[in-house]
C-alpha cells in the first residue's frame, strides 16, 4: 500500500497523469453482466455476440492500437448477484468501464454503486425511463434500448387507431420495465379500446398458466405480452392450452426469430401469425436483408468468432449492434482515454450504426440519454418479422 501510494505522489509531483483503470498501453478492459444461465439464459447472446464483435476490431487492429478484452460474467439475472459480479469487475479486474449489462432491475441496482466511484454504465439493455431521465442525478448510466414507455405508447395508439373496439389483456413482469410497458400502452390507448385485465409475474415465477386462464376468462380478444423470452413463450403456449387465440403484441425484447420459433412449434402457426411488435435492428435471417454487407458481415464474424452460434438467435446481432456503438464511443473518446473521455463521448454521439434500421440513429447529448429514439413496427408472418409503416418515434 505504501508503495502504491508513493509511486501515486512521484506521479503527481512529476505531472504524470495517473493511470485509468482498465487501459494499458495494449489493451482496454470493459466488464458486464449477462445472464448465462437462468430464466433469462436467452440473453446470454447479448453477451457472446458483442465479444465476437470485439475480436473482430482487435482483428482489424484494435482501438487507436489496443485490443478490447470484454469480461462478461454470469449473474444467471440474480440482482444480488449482478451487484457482487460489478463489485468484482471493478475492484478486483479494475474494468474502464461497465458495458452492455442485461436487465432492467440489475441496471437501476448497481446505479448507486458506479456512479459514486464515476465508473461509466453504458448502453445498458433497458429502456427504462429511470436511467434516462435520472440522468443529472445519475450522469455515467445510460440504456441503450428504446423507451419501454414509448414502445408501450406504440402499441397503444396503433390500437386506438385500428382496433378501438378492442378488450385488451396485459401480461406484464412486476418490475419497472413491465410497469414502463403497461404506463405507456394506457397513454397511448387515451379513451379508445378497454384493458380489461392485466396479470402480472415474477422473475423467479416458474410458469404462467394461471395468469393466463384469467386473462382468457376476462373476455379480451388482444394480448399484450410485456416478458421477456422465456415468459413470452409461455403466454403462447398457455394462451394455445386454454383454447384463446387473441391478437397478439409482444414486446421487442423477446422477438429473436429463434424464440418466436419455439413459440410456434411449441403452439401452432395460427397463435402466432400476425402477433405485433418494434424493431430497430435488421433481421439478419429474413431474405429483405440476404444481401446487406452488415448482415453479411455478421454471419461472417459469427463463423470466425463464434462458430457454435445460431445465425438465427438475434440476440448475437444485437450483441454486435450495441459493441458497434461502444466502439465508436472509444473512438471518439481519443487516444488518452479515461473514464471522464468515456463518458464525454457517450453522451456527444451522432452515429449511423450500419447494424440497425435505415433511419435509426444513435444520437445522444449531456441532456439526452436516449440513444435510440425511431423504430419500425413489425407483424409476424411465416417465420420471419415484416415491417410496415414509417418510423415511429418512441419519445419526446
Amino acid at each position: 500500500m505504501i508503495s502504491h501510494l508513493a509511486a501515486a505522489a512521484v506521479a503527481l509531483a512529476l505531472g504524470v497523469p495517473a493511470a485509468t483503470p482498465g487501459v494499458t498501453a495494449t489493451t482496454i478492459t470493459l466488464g458486464g453482466t449477462v445472464p448465462l444461465t437462468g430464466p433469462a439464459a436467452a440473453y446470454g447472446s447479448v453477451g457472446r455476440g458483442a465479444d465476437a464483435y470485439f475480436k473482430y476490431v482487435n482483428s482489424k487492429g484494435g482501438v487507436y492500437g489496443r485490443k478490447i478484452v470484454y469480461k462478461y460474467e454470469d449473474d444467471e439475472f440474480d440482482v444480488a448477484k449482478t451487484i457482487s459480479l460489478t463489485r468484482q469487475l471493478v475492484e478486483q479486474d479494475n474494468v474502464l468501464a461497465i458495458f452492455n449489462s442485461v436487465g432492467t432491475e440489475h441496471a437501476l441496482a448497481i446505479r448507486p454503486y458506479l456512479n459514486d466511484r464515476k465508473v461509466p454504465q453504458l448502453f445498458v439493455g433497458s429502456g427504462v425511463s429511470k436511467l434516462a431521465t435520472d440522468h443529472k442525478k445519475y450522469p455515467w448510466s445510460m440504456g441503450y434500448l428504446p423507451s419501454f414507455a414509448g414502445e408501450g405508447t406504440i402499441y397503444g395508439r396503433y390500437v386506438a387507431v385500428h382496433q378501438p373496439t378492442a378488450r385488451i389483456a396485459v401480461l406484464y413482469e412486476n418490475s419497472d420495465f413491465g410497469k414502463d410497458m403497461l404506463a405507456g400502452l394506457r397513454r397511448g390507448l387515451g379513451a379508445k379500446a378497454k384493458i380489461v385485465a392485466t396479470q402480472a409475474y415474477e422473475v423467479e415465477d416458474n410458469d404462467v398458466s394461471s395468469q393466463l386462464a384469467k386473462l382468457k376468462s376476462s373476455g379480451a380478444d388482444t394480448l399484450m405480452l410485456f416478458a421477456t423470452p422465456k415468459f413470452a413463450i409461455l403466454g403462447y403456449v398457455d394462451s394455445f392450452r386454454v383454447g384463446w387465440h387473441p391478437r397478439t403484441y409482444i414486446t421487442s425484447v423477446s422477438i429473436s426469430p429463434d424464440i418466436m420459433n419455439i413459440a410456434r412449434t411449441s403452439t401452432s402457426q395460427k397463435q402466432v401469425e400476425g402477433s405485433i411488435s418494434i424493431a430497430f435492428v435488421k433481421d439478419p435471417t429474413s431474405s429483405q436483408w440476404a444481401r446487406d454487407k452488415t448482415v453479411q458481415l455478421y454471419k461472417t464474424i459469427l463463423r470466425r468468432f463464434l462458430p457454435s452460434a445460431k445465425p438465427d438467435d438475434v440476440f448475437n446481432y444485437y450483441g454486435m449492434a450495441v459493441a458497434y456503438t461502444m466502439v465508436d464511443t472509444l473512438r471518439k473518446a481519443g487516444r488518452n482515454l479515461t473514464r471522464d473521455s468515456v463518458l464525454r463521448a457517450a453522451t456527444h454521439l451522432d452515429e449511423t450504426n450500419p447494424f440497425l434500421l435505415p433511419g435509426v440513429r444513435i444520437q445522444t447529448s449531456p441532456n439526452d440519454y436516449y440513444p435510440m429514439d425511431k423504430v419500425r413496427l413489425a407483424r409476424y408472418h411465416g417465420m420471419h418479422w415484416q415491417f410496415f409503416g414509417n418510423l415511429v418515434k418512441t419519445h419526446g
